[in-house]
């Protein structure tokens, strides 16, 4: 059975830029064991980018927070250093969940990465919702809310949702 790693949003406005969280720093080394964990497997790695325009203070999200961030192009916008494994796919998405995932064939699925009450809750719920049948997992250790309450509360409602929690 082929397992895929889907590393959600790791990148630098996240982690220490615009939006970044004493909590986001933290679970760095831990990503980064997880990605080698499936790198050395042979299993697929599959990076998003939350990818916004110049426009971003005009839009929708930009409107409810206002923080610049994740822009195209922009040094905050690309994959945290040392993360990213040559030959990985990279999504850039322009809203908190992709709505792509059903031109994969997965057969098992794991997520980490940021902010586990925004962007891996929206794609692990999607996936869920797409695949019902397959292992959907989080790995908690792997993953940083906007706060630790938030991260929390995601983590419960996944579990609700069938998406196991690790």
């Amino acid at each position: 059975m082929s397992k895929t790693l889907i590393v959600i949003d790791m990148q630098k406005d996240f982690v220490d830029g615009s939006l970044g969280t004493a909590e986001a720093v933290a679970i760095l080394d831990n990503v980064k064991k997880k990605i080698e964990e499936y790198k050395q497997r042979g299993d697929e790695i599959i990076f998003t980018r939350d990818t916004h325009g110049e426009d971003y203070m005009d839009t929708n999200e930009g409107k409810h927070l206002p923080v610049v961030h994740c822009v195209e192009g922009t040094p905050g916008w690309e994959i945290y250093e040392g993360l990213y494994t040559e030959g990985s796919d990279i999504i850039n998405k322009p809203s908190f969940g992709y709505t792509g995932w059903g031109d994969y064939n997965f057969e098992e699925v794991e997520l980490i990465g940021l902010c586990t009450d925004i962007c891996v809750i929206s794609n692990a719920l999607i996936i869920k919702a797409l695949f019902p049948e397959i292992k959907v997992s989080v790995d908690s250790s792997c993953c940083a809310g906007v706060t630790p309450a938030k991260h929390e509360a995601a983590l419960e409602t996944m579990r609700s949702c069938q998406v196991e929690v690790q």
